[in-house]
């Protein structure tokens, strides 16, 4: 028998499979259907700080004329923030009565300002963690990267502040010094890193000259980007790391696994393959267990990381030259 028990964020998760964010967690009856094919944890659909924004400014905008006085405008800036924020508690109420595996919260957010006033709504709630989702696109020319990092690193004082419940913070791989960003926000007081977060994509229709929107679901081949970044830096941070985007199968578990993370979040195969999916992923990792001897998901958590392989250059290897060079001799 072997045992699939991992630990995040300092809760015990009977396999290290977390459905990520996402339209598959946005109700107590899909989170329940989710659990029975076996998923190991959810975090619940973000609650996006833009979206409040911009329900405000539209009411804002279709009422212009009647001229609201600051104070009615005060009022409805607060009425629209509460509604949205006690509908997001019932539904991380609902679903912790409906399930038994942790419940994550998540929130996608634009700044480090009003909504984290809100954060003890969900631990109240009942939420497990909270999942923070923040990322500022680097092409604001204004803004240093400097203040740009140091934003990710204020929010997390002011969360700590506010709640007790262990926050994960899920951030991309658009720094400066991804190495040392990613080690100084592991002591910050997070219990958790989610490399990486997982962008909408502009494209481009030449025939109608339109901008549209591309690659909505991952693909296999984007698991290296996280793959390389959790085994480089599995070793050297004061967290727990899941591994995000990319996880597609069961093999793809292991890897993350034998690199070091301490779990994996995945959307894009359950789109495609239905929750099902979970169990087949399960069934993988259990075979591939049983067939190198391995009993408990700790045994081989790392044993594949940068500190643990004999060529550690292999993960930092980034230019294409010496695999053509290759290539070219066959």
């Amino acid at each position: 028998m072997v045992d699939l028990t991992t630990k995040y964020l300092g809760l015990t998760l009977r396999n290290p499979i977390i459905v990520g964010s996402s339209g598959l967690t946005d109700t107590p009856e899909k989170i329940k259907n989710l659990e029975e094919n076996g998923a190991g944890a959810v975090v619940l659909k973000s609650i996006f700080e833009e979206e409040i924004i911009h329900e405000y400014e539209h009411i804002v905008a279709e009422e212009s004329s009647k001229r609201y006085k600051d104070e009615f405008l005060d009022y409805l800036d607060y009425r629209i923030k509460s509604e949205t924020i006690d509908k997001y508690a019932k539904l991380i109420s609902e679903a912790k009565k409906t399930v038994g595996i942790p419940v994550i919260a998540s929130v996608n957010c634009a700044s480090q300002y009003e909504w984290t006033n809100y954060a003890s709504a969900f631990e109240n709630a009942g939420a497990d963690a909270l999942e923070i989702n923040m990322f500022f696109l680097p092409s604001d020319l204004k803004r240093s990267p400097e203040e740009t990092e140091k934003m990710y690193f204020e929010i997390v004082t002011k969360l700590k502040e506010k709640i007790n419940i262990p926050i994960a913070l899920k951030i991309s791989y658009y720094f400066t010094s991804l190495a040392q960003t990613i080690q100084k926000l592991s002591a910050s007081g997070v219990s958790g890193l989610v490399l990486f977060n997982r962008f909408y994509s502009p494209d481009i229709d030449i025939e109608k000259m339109t901008v549209t929107s591309t690659n909505v679901f991952s693909h296999p081949d984007d698991l290296s980007i996280s793959l390389r970044w959790i085994a480089i830096m599995s070793n050297r941070v004061n967290c727990d790391l899941a591994a995000s985007t990319g996880v597609h199968d069961g093999a793809s578990v292991i890897k993350q696994i034998l690199a070091g993370a301490n779990a994996v979040q995945v959307v894009s195969s359950i789109y495609n393959k239905g929750p099902e999916r979970i169990q087949n992923m399960l069934k993988d990792i259990k075979k591939w267990m049983i067939s190198k001897e391995f009993e408990t998901i700790d045994q081989f958590r790392g044993k594949l990381s940068r500190d643990n392989v004999s060529n550690p250059a292999i993960f930092e290897r980034v230019q294409f030259m010496r695999y053509f060079s290759d290539r070219d001799k066959r």
